[in-house]
């Protein structure tokens, strides 16, 4: 991997099994601000976008005026995507009713593999799928309630992150 950040970020987050909501939301948040660009360049970011976002805290995100999506805007240390900074609001909205719905939004999303992580058998991490027929689905339906960068690629992205599926290489010691 080369890059101390991305390595311990491998070592210690990508792959674990993730249920708390307030961790979910901030994957799903980052990988929505991922698009287009390298995972390497939001994890340098992290924490700026930690500050920003004021810790990921989707409450008060969902609160957000046009005067602080403004500020966003001025903000050199994270993207400054004004579809991304506005899909934020509009994800913490739609998170909100999702946990309203299912008592989590950890429950709805884990209920799509009914709680349990799928292992697949990759040999060289570069052929891993960018999307699956799962992901698809989760986007589409995540779409149906309101959420935006959200598609089937990010998605899967998300499931490999927060440890739905495990895509580390079979020779990993996290296999």
């Amino acid at each position: 991997m080369g890059d101390p950040i991305y390595e311990a970020y491998h070592d210690k987050e990508w792959g674990r099994d993730v249920r708390e909501d307030s961790t979910l939301f901030e994957f799903l948040i980052l990988e929505g601000f991922q698009a287009g660009l390298s995972w390497i360049t939001i994890l340098k970011k992290r924490g700026a976008f930690r500050e920003a976002f004021d810790q990921f805290d989707y409450k008060k995100i969902a609160n957000y005026n046009e005067d602080k999506l403004e500020a966003f805007l001025q903000n050199k240390d994270i993207v400054r995507n004004r579809l991304k900074i506005r899909s934020s609001v509009q994800n913490a909205r739609a998170f909100i009713k999702v946990q309203e719905e299912f008592g989590s939004f950890s429950q709805y999303y884990w209920g799509f593999t009914q709680g349990k992580t799928l292992i697949n058998k990759v040999s060289v991490y570069k052929e891993a799928p960018a999307f699956t027929p799962l992901s698809v689905a989760i986007s589409k339906d995540l779409k149906k309630r309101g959420f935006n960068f959200v598609g089937p690629t990010i998605i899967y992205a998300f499931m490999q992150a927060t440890g739905m599926v495990n895509d580390h290489e079979v020779n990993c010691y996290l296999y």
